[in-house]
């Protein structure tokens, strides 16, 4: 299957000298593009190929490095999210753990919002805050799994109130103006 969009137009992609079979595009985010993909063995991943292209509202340094070194200092918070499993720096592309569910902005869009996912949230701001950051609290960065928020993004930030969940990321977790203007923008997308 050709993928007819995004930046990598093939039915697989190399990592590291592993092909990886494209399935179908996952989404488009400020540093690159995500693609579900299977192993030989049928093993589902997420390949994500950095981009280059202009974001007007995000400065970006090397985006590969960010990923890399964001996951690490992610991880070391135990903010639960996928596996980083391969690297190629060369390819600029990294390959994830494939974690299964509903992102939680299609769970917003089909009124299916749990208050289990704010108590979630809130308890992994105490923990970004204590550590003086932000991450990406935008709902396609979260997916839902048996009951679970799983943040799949790996971007964080310093922290800065302008961008924290109660002053930036809560306008997006439910059927808010912002929310609903940000759907009808790209419904297309979704």
């Amino acid at each position: 299957m050709i993928i007819p969009y995004g930046v990598y137009m093939s039915n697989s992609m190399p990592v590291n000298g592993i092909q990886y079979e494209i399935v179908q595009l996952l989404g488009k985010g400020k540093g690159g593009y995500s693609y579900l993909a299977c192993t030989e063995s049928g093993l589902k991943v997420v390949v994500k190929q950095i981009h280059h292209e202009p974001c007007d509202y995000y400065r970006f340094g090397n985006k590969l490095e960010a990923e890399i070194r964001d996951y690490g200092t992610l991880s070391t918070l135990g903010i639960r999210m996928p596996k980083l499993l391969a690297t190629d720096v060369e390819a600029e592309r990294l390959v994830k753990e494939y974690i299964k569910g509903p992102t939680l902005y299609e769970l917003i869009l089909r009124d299916e919002m749990q208050p289990s996912f704010l108590e979630q949230i809130q308890v992994i701001c105490e923990s970004l805050y204590a550590a003086n950051l932000n991450i990406d609290y935008f709902p396609t960065n979260f997916i839902a799994r048996n009951g679970l928020l799983w943040y799949v993004d790996f971007e964080c930030n310093t922290y800065a109130d302008e961008w924290n969940f109660a002053n930036w990321g809560v306008k997006y977790w439910s059927k808010t103006p912002q929310f609903l203007e940000y759907a009808k923008n790209h419904a297309s997308s979704c």
